[in-house]
């Protein structure tokens, strides 16, 4: 397994194991009597769950098992694969830290961040279609 399918699944693994706290501390908040901005952490579980555990997942397995590129270059361009993977883990970051702060002071200067990362994450995804567009191919 390449050394960068093996970071985007155990990342996968740690966001999974992380949106499920998150998940678990939005829904505690119902019974237990838990700080106000915990509310604040559904968009976050949600992105947890969606970009930091099953997209990475699917890309880890992507980048991994998708047909050869070439003999040379079997998975397309490592430098490509590397800035996405930087990209999306950076724009998630950046979601989780900036996504409560902007729930519960929702002041502009606060705003840059959370539309960073959704910027990051866009580039992250257009740079795997283009790094895996060409391994999809008839045989």
């Amino acid at each position: 397994m390449p050394t960068l399918a093996r970071w985007y699944i155990k990342a996968g693994l740690v966001y999974f194991v992380l949106a499920l706290i998150a998940g678990v501390l939005v829904q505690a908040r119902n019974v237990v009597d838990l700080p106000s901005w915990v509310a604040t952490l559904r968009p976050v579980y949600i992105h947890l769950l969606a970009v930091g555990w099953i997209t990475q997942l699917i890309i880890g397995v992507g980048y991994w098992m998708f047909p050869k590129f070439s003999r040379e270059n079997p998975r397309g361009s490592e430098q490509l694969a590397w800035a996405t993977f930087i990209l999306l883990n950076v724009g998630l970051a950046l979601r989780v830290i900036s996504e409560p702060r902007v729930s519960i002071r929702a002041e502009p200067d606060l705003g840059w961040m959370l539309a960073l990362s959704a910027v990051l994450q866009l580039i992250a995804g257009w740079l795997f279609v283009i790094n895996t567009w060409a391994r999809i191919k008839e045989r």
